[in-house]
């Protein structure tokens, strides 16, 4: 189990435009990748309904962390055709976790 407070989540809510599927989904994949390497990276999760809207949540160890990703080239590149491409909105806040806690059926529970 994973204890997230303290941590930085960056939650980025998007609404997908119509077409270009397979392009998407690899930057999608590329991006979590390439994420994962970063110093600080703590994880993602990610939904996305049948209308296109989103919600994925980065984690990571800090707000140095969460910048360094945002500043990364390969990443504003990927953002960069999300805009021309892939979204027709998005949204991003960036939150400090303050407490953090979950539970799972016939699981251990903080």
């Amino acid at each position: 189990m994973t204890d997230r407070t303290g941590q930085v989540a960056v939650v980025f809510l998007s609404q997908r435009r119509a077409g270009d599927d397979d392009a998407y989904g690899a930057a999608a994949v590329a991006m979590e990748a390439l994420a994962a390497g970063q110093p600080g990276y703590r994880g993602v999760d990610s939904a996305r309904g049948a209308d296109g809207f989103g919600i994925t949540v980065s984690w990571w160890a800090d707000e140095a962390a969460a910048v360094a990703w945002r500043g990364h080239p390969v990443h504003a590149a990927i953002r960069d055709a999300g805009r021309a491409d892939w979204y027709e909105r998005y949204e991003v806040a960036v939150a400090g976790v303050d407490r953090s806690y979950r539970w799972a059926r016939g699981g251990l529970s903080e």
